[in-house]
């Protein structure tokens, strides 16, 4: 994963190793800046290209996750197109990473290509960096919202693989038809 032009940082390093280690389902990534939730891919199929649009096999899943939380936050949800992500409303306050704009090595790229865990990204807010005194606003506009979203861990299949005895099989590779994304049992 390293080359002279791209350098992983060690930090970065511990968190691939430690998603790859535990069988994450779901996360999100919390950002500042924006008032939108946005799902992989982020980085497009065309790199030349700005603002194209660059599904996953499983858009249909990363659409449900995004408006678990958009529509669960007060502002996102908001209809309003004079605040900070008035051009998200009539997409519902959700949009695919790469419409928005194109970039290489995010984290929800990552997860779903490298694990089993899908993830969107959460721009929370209007400021890139919040005051302190802004902090408990955030929390409390945003935290209904993560509460409905970690409740999507619920939706879709899940179980155990195990083989005729009983015993649960690790690595199984569970295949969906008409979904060309395979994900694997944990340990």
């Amino acid at each position: 994963f390293s080359s002279p032009r791209f350098q992983v940082a060690p930090e970065t390093k511990a968190v691939m190793k430690w998603l790859r280690s535990i069988p994450f389902v779901l996360s999100a990534s919390l950002h500042g800046g924006e008032l939108v939730v946005t799902y992989p891919y982020d980085y497009s199929r065309h790199p030349m290209e700005e603002k194209m649009f660059s599904p996953t096999p499983d858009e249909k899943m990363f659409k449900l996750l995004a408006k678990a939380y958009a529509d669960a936050h007060p502002v996102i949800s908001d209809r309003s197109e004079l605040r900070c992500g008035g051009n998200f409303v009539k997409r519902g306050g959700i949009i695919n990473g790469a419409e928005w704009y194109s970039f290489t090595g995010g984290m929800a790229d990552f997860n779903y290509l490298h694990t089993n865990c899908f993830e969107v990204t959460v721009e929370v807010g209007c400021e890139k960096f919040p005051l302190e005194e802004e902090l408990f606003t955030i929390w409390h506009e945003n935290r209904d919202a993560l509460l409905n979203y970690m409740e999507m861990v619920h939706r879709g299949i899940k179980g155990i693989v195990s083989d005729k005895f009983g015993n649960p099989i690790k690595n199984a590779r569970i295949s969906v038809r008409g979904i060309q994304h395979d994900v694997t049992t944990g340990n």
